[in-house]
Formats: C-alpha cells, sequence, structure tokens
C-alpha cells in the first residue's frame, strides 16, 4: 500500500516557529512530526511514501537522508503550491495501480491506528473513507454531516456549525477518486474534492485515539505536553471507532 504525505504547506500560522524551519519537521517531545507520521504509516502496512515538498524543501531531504526508513520514501518538490487534491493529482501515477491509499496531511498529529481507516474502506467499498474528530471549535474545521455512515454533507469552516464531527485530514481514497478533482491548479481536498464526495464518501471517528492539528504556537505547546503520555497509551479497539456496520 502506498501513501501520500502532505507536508508544502508554508506553516504561516505557526510562525516564528516556521521561519526558520518546515512545519513537517517540528518536534513533538523530541521527535520531528515528519518522523512520527513515518512510523505511522509503516505500521499500517504502507511501504512507500510520497511527500510533497515546498518550504525548506531542503531540510526536509537532508532529514530524510539521515534517517533509517521503515519505509521506501520519494519526495516532490512543487516550485508552487499545487494544493493537496493537486498533489494527488499531479502524481496520480504514482498510486495508479493501488486498489487503496492513503493521504493525510502532516501537521496533524495522532496515535490513530490507520489499519481501522483502510479496513473500513475496503469494507465499504466507497471511493473515500474519511477520518473524523470531535472538534473542540468546528467553526475553524471542516464539518461533516453523517447519515447512515455516509457524508450527507460538508462544509469547511463554518461560521453557524450544525455539529462537532470534524475532518481530521486522513483519508483512504480508491485511485478513481482522483477523477472527481476538477478545474485548474491549485485544487484543495477540504475546498474543492469533499464537497463532489458528498453522498459517496464514509467516515470514520477517530474514537479514543488522540488528535490535534499544531498548526499554531499555543496548539503546538499543548501537543508538546501530551505527547509523552498519549504515545504510550494502549489503542482502543477497531469496532470503537467505527460510525457505521
Amino acid at each position: 500500500m502506498k501513501a501520500f504525505l502532505l507536508a508544502a504547506g508554508l506553516g504561516t500560522r505557526l510562525r516564528p516557529v516556521t521561519d526558520t524551519v518546515p512545519k513537517c519537521l517540528v518536534p513533538i517531545d523530541g521527535t520531528p512530526l515528519l518522523d512520527i507520521w513515518l512510523d505511522l504509516l509503516a505500521r499500517a502496512g504502507v511501504t512507500e511514501v510520497l511527500v510533497n515538498l515546498h518550504h525548506f524543501p531542503e531540510q526536509v531531504v537532508d532529514h530524510l537522508a539521515r534517517r533509517a526508513q521503515p519505509t521506501r520514501v520519494r519526495t516532490v518538490y512543487e516550485p508552487t503550491l499545487l494544493g493537496s487534491a493537486g498533489t494527488l493529482l499531479h502524481n496520480r501515477d504514482f498510486v495508479a495501480a493501488e486498489p487503496v491509499f492513503l493521504a493525510v496531511n502532516a501537521d496533524g498529529l495522532t496515535d490513530f491506528d490507520l489499519k481501522v481507516l483502510v479496513d473500513a474502506h475496503r469494507t465499504s467499498g466507497a471511493v473515500a473513507t474519511l477520518g473524523l474528530f470531535r472538534a473542540p471549535d468546528p467553526t475553524s474545521c471542516g464539518i461533516v454531516e453523517l447519515r447512515d455512515g455516509v457524508v450527507a454533507a460538508f462544509e469547511e469552516k463554518p461560521t453557524r456549525p450544525r455539529g462537532d464531527l470534524a475532518n481530521a485530514g486522513l483519508y483512504a481514497f480508491s485511485p478513481e477518486v482522483l477523477d472527481r478533482i476538477q478545474g485548474p491548479l491549485p485544487q484543495d481536498i477540504g475546498l474543492h474534492l469533499l464537497p463532489e464526495l458528498v453522498g459517496s464518501a464514509r467516515g470514520v471517528v477517530l474514537g479514543g485515539a488522540y488528535f490535534r492539528d499544531i498548526g499554531t504556537p499555543e496548539a503546538l505547546a499543548q501537543a508538546n505536553r501530551d505527547w509523552a503520555t498519549v504515545r504510550h497509551k494502549p489503542w482502543a479497539p477497531a469496532g470503537d471507532h467505527l460510525l457505521w456496520k
């Protein structure tokens, strides 16, 4: 199985930290976020990862060269940002032969077992399966409405959210999802692709797993306080995560 690790963002909300380091290399309790993600993907059975780069790409390349890799990692530099969906489309040959692939945003921090997401996707036969969490501030997230486990509505950062079930930036996709990406690049998964998947995508809740967007200095500080404890806790059984059966 292959995966996209979407790491090209500028990390503007995390300044001044990202004035000198790309967001994916920001340490969490001493470990770069990139390493946490690569280990998590390897644990889920991913054998090859494509990491897109833009901000301080040479730092990421140098870091990967020094790291013992549990999976094969290739990097793709984007001189102009393509958007998260644009990256998938631009590199569709990478996953053309895969029945299912993962795409994850590198600016989230989680201990969620990604095998749960993959297994749910394979069982459902859906074109896409989204990892979802309960957001403390739904106005800052992409909010999903589910009916019988199917995504019935999606709204990015609503001013009047109709719920708190939010997109965690964890996706299991079938390759045909790339045909749903329309229009000129850049294209974003949340803004452009997910609205096209209403009625055909499904959702899996992260359950008792930890999840935090580390996009601000305050969130990063909290993640550092949390992680030493979180990373040693046992994961909840897979059945505790499913929003549909």
